[in-house]
């Protein structure tokens, strides 16, 4: 088998003729041309007439061991009856790009997996290199039709750079991924969501789970206002936790004496949990505590309660039993439940759409999660834009190809 040959299927390229090997300095360099005579024009493919040679360019090409792989081609300036004068397209890079498309793919596929750091390491590139790549890859692969026909979405915001920045995320339901991604978490910053959307396909929309955010309320209201916004359970449950254990502090510090205080503040933990995580000594301290202090419970059994509810299936009852709590936690003399009382009387249509329909954020948080993974990863961004790129390069639905090797039985 000639060299040539061998080299053309290391390379993994098509329509591509391997006519020369040799070495430059540490780095061996393949010489390459296309299978096709005629130019081809990068932006729509056509063939086009010689405008000018260039000199030989080189390729960073993927290494073998220790030794840098180069391809190198003496690139023709192509003219184009409709797109003019352009670099030639070769069937081994994407146009203005140094790399091979699989050098390409390859480190992209890293970056999903592990920190830009190390990435660097591996393929000896550096990090700004790397960035770049993501970005060529997410503006080739990403899916110009991911704003199509969406009719269930949630949006949640995330923090970056120590919580001092934002990110808002939008999040397709039906196909679980990540379809939107906007610096801040304003009203205006969602709006610039219903912006690319556009008003016909924002029509389309039947439901929105969020938080409670105002920001994200009103914008919503105003581009998509037949949208039926659903507020997660989550988070309605997280504000009663946060309700009980206003309560608790307040107790503590009016304590007669140290040790009571003491004993409350073991508590915590306790109040927040569920009834079927509880140890037996939580459980024995519940039990002390109907006791012991009978605001705190009382702030317990309100937390516990409006969770029943909220696992409850049946619209019809819930409503009513949500009335009924709303109700009692009014006449509780607990201002943090007396507050929430008014709040969820305020968004009662929301939540009763979760129980309803029985959406969620739980996607937008489960992708979330997956983004904060990325953010530790990485120690931190520096801009929105980076943690935009790899937002959607591991959760934005792009499929990559890397030139890894097949499975090989023992030796």
């Amino acid at each position: 088998m000639r060299i040539t040959t061998v080299f053309k299927r290391l390379l993994g390229v098509t329509s591509t003729s391997v006519e020369d090997v040799g070495l430059k300095g540490e780095a061996m360099v393949v010489d390459v041309s296309p299978s096709w005579r005629r130019p081809r024009c990068p932006e729509c493919g056509k063939p086009g007439t010689i405008h000018e040679t260039r000199e030989p360019r080189l390729w960073r090409d993927l290494a073998f061991g220790e030794t840098v792989a180069m391809v190198r081609y003496a690139a023709r300036r192509v003219a184009c009856v409709t797109h003019g004068v352009h670099v030639e397209a070769v069937p081994w890079a994407a146009p203005k790009s140094r790399f091979t498309r699989r050098m390409e793919e390859l480190v992209a596929y890293l970056a999903q997996q592990m920190s830009k750091t190390a990435v660097c390491k591996l393929a000896g590139i550096d990090w700004r290199t790397v960035g770049t790549i993501v970005t060529r890859i997410i503006n080739d692969k990403l899916d110009p039709t991911r704003l199509d026909d969406l009719t269930v979405i949630g949006v949640d915001e995330l923090s970056f750079r120590r919580n001092h920045n934002y990110v808002t995320v939008v999040v397709d339901h039906v196909r679980q991924r990540i379809v939107w991604v906007g610096e801040g978490k304003s009203s205006a910053t969602l709006a610039e969501f219903f912006k690319a959307l556009g008003p016909e396909r924002a029509k389309l929309l039947s439901h929105v789970t969020m938080d409670l955010s105002a920001a994200y309320r009103a914008s919503v209201t105003a581009h998509a206002p037949q949208a039926e916004l659903v507020f997660d359970r989550f988070h309605i449950q997280r504000l009663a936790s946060d309700a009980v254990d206003a309560v608790r502090r307040s107790e503590v510090r009016a304590a007669e004496s140290t040790d009571d205080a003491k004993a409350l503040k073991g508590m915590r933990w306790p109040l927040l949990k569920s009834p079927w995580n509880l140890n037996a000594d939580e459980s024995a301290k519940l039990a002390d505590l109907q006791r012991a202090n009978q605001r705190i419970f009382r702030a317990y059994l309100l937390k516990e309660g409006l969770a029943d509810i909220l696992r409850r299936r049946q619209p019809g009852v819930a409503a009513r039993e949500l009335t009924r709590w709303c109700n009692w936690a009014a006449r509780s003399r607990l201002k943090p439940f007396v507050k929430l009382s008014r709040t969820i009387k305020q968004f009662s249509a929301g939540i009763l759409a979760y129980i309803r329909t029985g959406l969620s954020n739980g996607p937008t948080e489960g992708l979330n999660n997956k983004t904060r993974l990325i953010t530790r990863r990485a120690y931190g961004f520096h801009s929105a834009q980076a943690l935009i790129a790899m937002i959607f390069l591991c959760c934005g639905g792009i499929m990559l190809s890397p030139p890894l090797p097949s499975p090989t039985g023992s030796p």
